[in-house]
């Protein structure tokens, strides 16, 4: 069977317009398509391939796992099962894990358990859920009603009520909207999708004691922030603030899907027996991947690189620009940053992503204003050069039209 682009065209629900490139292979942050050509991943694929493509220590967890052990109904738990939420459980706040098979799967868990903790604990009233404009949580009915952009909601019926918004990094407006009957705060300790903004100190330490005051779960989702990709093994340790609750996902498995929520003990007894499941959350093929993944990026050195490698990104950022004048800053924070166009080019972030794969660059963008990447944590500082290169070019093609 020959496969081509069109047969996309033929063949698939037409949710998406992917690219005329069809990636066959990857190592490190090299990528070749069906016909040889090399581009360099400054996309990580989202910010999921935190070590790169076919990483040893993935393949290796992969090959051996999958001659053990694939799948076993939740009847019975497993021993990469255990060994990750261990590990999760003593890198960070938390005391408990649950496991999805995705960022959203596990934003969904980590809102239905808010809102049983609620009527457990307080009773129905308190249902209220603030999140943020601009936020993005997922593509389930629930978890993109809470996320703050409506072109994702409208269209599919009635919303699960009892769900506001309000700007990010504005705090006297949340300040308006939380009370008594909030059951909790979903947002991300820096926003990935709508832009690549980053929390001031005031904000983020603001919303914690508000919850506080009130008696609101506060969740983080740090399903691109989280596992190393801030500089960080998770965000909050670098913001001094603790969530209650937080979603990881994407970096977890390093490319292999996995999600997971994970919360204190006191939270956690609300999801009593048979309040929620997963048919694949926690398989032992996807926990053992994700355990090496986890284990390779929570290091000193491969967290202290994250800070190197931003740094050049950035100077290679601002040299690009001494030249062309395109970004009015550069946002973002470890390997998530995104380059924000100026008024001259307002709108125009697909032009640069589309010349930068023309020169063999694969990047991303957060909206219309912005050209993010979110490479591999640990690329070599070779290929962020040759990117760079690559991408000053795909810059030159859109100013010179």
């Amino acid at each position: 069977m020959q496969v081509t682009r069109e047969l996309f065209n033929d063949v698939m629900v037409p949710n998406y317009n992917p690219s005329e490139v069809i990636p066959v292979r990857g190592k490190g942050s090299r990528v070749w398509d069906q016909n040889g050509k090399e581009f360099i991943d400054f996309a990580g694929g989202i910010a999921v391939n935190c070590l790169g493509h076919c990483h040893p220590a993935l393949v290796n967890a992969l090959k051996e796992q999958g001659e053990k052990i694939w799948h076993l109904s939740n009847v019975m738990t497993n021993e990469p099962a255990l060994r990750l939420a261990k590990k999760l459980t003593d890198a960070t706040f938390a005391d408990k894990v649950y496991f999805a098979n995705s960022g959203a799967e596990a934003n969904e868990a980590a809102l239905k358990l808010a809102r049983r903790w609620a009527l457990d604990v307080h009773g129905e009233q308190k249902n209220q859920i603030i999140a943020f404009n601009k936020g993005f949580h997922g593509r389930t009915f629930f978890t993109v009603t809470v996320g703050g952009q409506a072109a994702y909601s409208d269209g599919f019926g009635p919303k699960p009520a009892a769900v506001d918004h309000c700007d990010y990094n504005d705090l006297a407006a949340f300040e308006a909207l939380i009370s008594d009957n909030t059951c909790a705060v979903m947002m991300e300790p820096l926003q990935g999708e709508g832009g690549i903004i980053s929390p001031t100190n005031e904000f983020i330490k603001g919303v914690r004691a508000l919850c506080d005051k009130h008696n609101a779960l506060l969740i983080f989702d740090e399903v691109q922030t989280g596992v190393g990709r801030t500089g960080d093994l998770y965000a909050y340790q670098g913001l001094g603030v603790t969530p209650d609750i937080l979603t990881t996902a994407k970096a977890l498995g390093g490319g292999f899907p996995i999600g997971a929520m994970i919360t204190t003990a006191s939270i956690a007894e609300h999801l009593k027996v048979g309040t929620h499941g997963s048919t694949y959350g926690g398989n032992p093929l996807a926990c053992a991947v994700a355990e090496a993944a986890f284990d390779t990026v929570n290091t000193e050195e491969v967290l202290a690189g994250v800070k190197e490698r931003e740094q050049l990104l950035r100077d290679g950022f601002a040299a690009i620009n001494d030249k062309y004048d395109v970004f009015s800053e550069v946002r973002g924070k470890g390997l998530l940053l995104g380059a924000v166009l100026n008024s001259k080019f307002e709108g125009r972030a697909r032009d640069f992503l589309v010349a930068s794969t023309k020169h063999g660059l694969m990047s991303l963008v957060a909206g219309t204003n912005v050209v993010r990447f979110t490479p591999s944590l640990v690329i070599p500082l070779e290929d962020i050069k040759e990117g760079l290169a690559r991408f000053e070019k795909a810059v030159a093609d859109v100013v010179n039209g």
